[in-house]
């Protein structure tokens, strides 16, 4: 390979592995530390409890397991994976808590290496001061994923394991449970090695064509390259679909409440959580900002915002409470549309200000209900097309309930697989497609395999961030395993 293509491929890469640490400093909020300091923090969350646990990790975590635990041996000559009991001590030789302490030798470990488990009684004092015996034995404080950091950058974990972590803590839906498991296990990591591989294999080729031709080796070209960068667009651009699916499992369907004041929005947010969450009064204008709250709804994850009603007011306050129901609508995956059935309708029932509102306007994204069906109902709403409930009784919600889930499947946000990706996932295959779309472009309109070459290898770059993955060599190692070059 030419000295002048091998640098160029060199200097890109290195921009790219600093894009991918960047990645991992934002993911876990912090700068890439020196792995051979020795870590501690306390890993079960904060409060009382039955028990605590705080880890240590690093070069020295044994060697600060021997200075504050005292049992039958010493923690060096533990083996590896077994449960200890015994007592702390701090540096002063003072007793701390009776606990169990296991050892984690490098590499079969969480974080690849030397790593300490101490289990002791759940106090937050207590866990506090074994920390502290910790970290005056000779450990620093932990930064915020920085076990997790350590375990990526030390090849237990790609970096959408690393996100599946997040994930996991967070999931509130079995589905999102089962994909941030999934993720965790590597599905996703794999599917994007399979791209990852296709285009080293392909750029390869391109170059190996390029750089040796007296080796005798035929590039593929028109419609087989084609061919074969369909095929990488294909995969890109399924995994591209999930993205909404993505947001729905990790953040929920926003789903807003509005209509006119009175109308019974707040007692539908109270209907359908299950519990009083916001006071309901008679008196117009209650409700001022905007009350978020979640629900688990047949195992979709939904965001429910109860805004403030719909009307003209000379109140500053109840105007800028307005304004904010509007922000909220514009950035709605789905909206009730909450009227008074015992009431006239009024002449602008719909907030986009339509002269005359007739039910029947086909908005996928709205869901026109008429509570108060347990009261008299007017004569404007006879045969008016709509879902009708009463918040009072509870009559009509299980049909609105359906009809939710219903839209939510019209409008694919129903997360139905549990392979998703995030917004990072997002950003770095859109840059993978627009890169293999330029390629074939190129490749359409006859443009040097050089120019192709160059496109291929932005897509190559940008699926490396996702698993935080980057390295020419593997390109290298292609070419030359593949071709049998450098006889």
């Amino acid at each position: 390979m030419s000295e002048n293509l091998r640098s160029a491929q060199n200097d890109r890469v290195r921009g790219v592995s600093n894009l991918a640490t960047e990645a991992v400093a934002l993911q876990f909020g912090s700068r890439v530390m020196t792995v051979s300091e020795t870590i501690a923090a306390i890993s079960t969350p904060p409060g009382e409890g039955a028990i605590a646990m705080v880890r240590v990790s690093g070069a020295n975590a044994i060697e600060i397991a021997d200075r504050i635990f005292r049992g039958k041996e010493k923690p060096s000559r533990f083996a590896s994976h077994v449960q200890h009991l015994g007592e702390i001590f701090s540096v002063e030789n003072r007793l701390i808590d009776q606990a169990v302490l296991s050892i984690h030798r490098t590499p079969a470990s969480y974080t690849g290496e030397d790593l300490v488990e101490i289990s002791c009684h759940g106090g937050t004092l207590v866990s506090a001061k074994v920390l502290e015996a910790c970290l005056r034995a000779g450990a620093r404080a932990a930064r915020p994923g920085e076990f997790t950091e350590r375990a990526f950058l030390n090849g237990k974990m790609d970096l959408t394991q690393a996100e599946a972590v997040i994930d996991l803590i967070r999931a509130r839906t079995d589905l999102a449970l089962r994909s941030a498991t999934e993720q965790l296990e590597g599905r996703l990591g794999d599917q994007i090695r399979k791209i990852r591989d296709e285009l080293i294999a392909l750029l390869a080729h391109i170059n190996a064509s390029i750089d040796f031709p007296e080796e005798g080796i035929a590039p593929d070209e028109g419609e087989t390259l084609r061919a074969r960068l369909d095929a990488v667009l294909e995969e890109i651009a399924a995994l591209l679909a999930t993205a909404d699916q993505g947001r729905v499992l990790r953040e929920g369907v926003r789903v807003v409440i509005y209509g006119a004041t009175n109308a019974g929005k707040s007692s539908l947010l109270n209907r359908l959580l299950g519990y009083d969450r916001v006071i309901v009064s008679d008196t117009h204008g209650t409700t001022r900002d905007i009350i978020e709250e979640t629900v688990n709804l047949d195992g979709v994850l939904i965001r429910l915002l109860d805004t403030a009603g719909l009307r003209a007011s000379k109140s500053e306050l109840e105007s800028e409470g307005i304004a904010r129901t509007e922000k909220s609508l514009q950035l709605a995956d789905l909206r009730l549309h909450i009227a008074d059935c015992n009431a006239p309708r009024p002449a602008h029932f719909n907030w986009r200000k339509v002269s005359e509102f007739n039910g029947q306007a086909e908005d996928a994204d709205e869901i026109v209900v008429l509570n108060k069906r347990d009261l008299p109902e007017a004569d404007d709403w006879k045969n008016f097309s709509a879902l009708r409930i009463s918040c009072l009784t509870g009559e009509g919600l299980p049909q609105l309930q359906k009809e939710i889930l219903a839209r939510i499947r019209q409008q694919n946000l129903r997360p139905e697989s549990a392979v998703a990706i995030n917004t990072r996932h997002r950003d770095c295959l859109r840059r993978a497609l627009e890169s293999c779309d330029r390629a074939r472009l190129a490749l359409g309109q006859g443009i040097s395999q050089e120019y192709v070459a160059v496109d291929v290898d932005q897509a190559l770059r940008a699926v490396g961030e996702i698993i935080g993955v980057v390295d020419v060599e593997q390109i290298l190692d292609s070419v030359f395993g593949q071709f049998c070059i450098g006889k």
